[in-house]
């Protein structure tokens, strides 16, 4: 069967602005619906969102686009792909985004797509069944929002018709815990982590292993996935999360020795997709 054609539209703004903000802005990759001969009625497809990673400081969604078809290809699926804003290269206390304002976008993101539908006012999606991916301090973010602190603010809590919409949470090459992180790499303080967290002794308060799933997520699918080759987060990161999660998650799994390549490398080849599609497929079918 051949793929299907895709509709895409970019640069739609999640947060109104004048000017448009391209950092709080996403693309969208639509399947055009097969034609069958059944005339059977035409049900939206879920929702994939793809939160690049990037150290909290670069990438954009422009950089994903191949990702984006292939995924959407794969599985027939709509896929988004948001920016969010990052931290400067060089911070100051005047222009610093530091966490959770990343997250807070993703989080802005999230609650637009499931009121919004599509373009032109066209329903494109079911705004009922969406799968997160998170890649690097993707990962990190969803996890922020999925899962809360154990005391104080709650700056990144999801609506409930945001949870109650989210059927899987896929994550990729995570960063979780954040003091373990620069136990193995301690070049990656003054690299990224002071701009995204600013300096502290310990990260423990921002570190996801430290969060506890909320009650209203149970019935989320998560998949934890981590290359056998990355060099620049190593598996220890994945183990703890998947560790922690399993504690208190009733519906986690891991692969940690399918996929071979270097840390960004995996979103460029075919095996990703093909594991992580199947996975949605299996996990978030189309319509139930």
């Amino acid at each position: 069967m051949e793929p299907p054609s895709l509709d895409e539209y970019t640069d739609i703004s999640y947060v109104p602005s004048e000017p448009p903000n391209n950092f709080q802005s996403f693309d969208i990759y639509i399947p055009t619906p097969r034609v069958t001969s059944d005339e059977q009625p035409h049900h939206p497809p879920p929702l994939i969102c793809f939160i690049h990673g990037g150290a909290w400081r670069s990438e954009d969604k422009l950089d994903h686009t191949g990702l984006a078809r292939r995924l959407a290809s794969f599985t027939g699926y709509v896929v988004a792909v948001p920016n969010y804003r990052l931290s400067p290269r060089e911070t100051t206390e005047d222009n610093a985004t530091r966490h959770p304002d990343h997250a807070k976008d993703i989080l802005r993101f999230l609650e637009f797509v499931i009121t919004w539908g599509g373009p032109y006012g066209t329903n494109v999606y079911n705004s009922n069944r969406l799968c997160l991916m998170g890649h690097s301090c993707g990962a990190h973010m969803l996890s922020s929002i999925f899962l809360e602190v154990a005391q104080g603010e709650d700056p990144l809590r999801p609506s409930a018709e945001l949870l109650k919409s989210t059927n899987a949470i896929i994550m990729s090459e995570g960063i979780y815990d954040i003091d373990l992180l620069l136990s193995s790499f301690p070049t990656y303080r003054t690299w990224f982590i002071e701009a995204a967290f600013g300096r502290r002794s310990t990260y423990g308060e921002a570190s996801v292993t430290k969060m506890k799933p909320r009650v209203e997520c149970h019935h989320l699918q998560w998949l934890i996935v981590h290359s056998k080759g990355d060099t620049l987060v190593d598996e220890a990161q994945s183990e703890a999360m998947y560790q922690h999660l399993l504690r208190d998650v009733p519906h986690v799994t891991r692969n940690f020795g399918e996929l071979v390549e270097e840390h960004n490398d995996i979103l460029k080849g075919v095996e990703f997709v093909k594991l992580v599609g199947q996975y949605i497929i299996d996990h978030v079918p189309p319509y139930t």
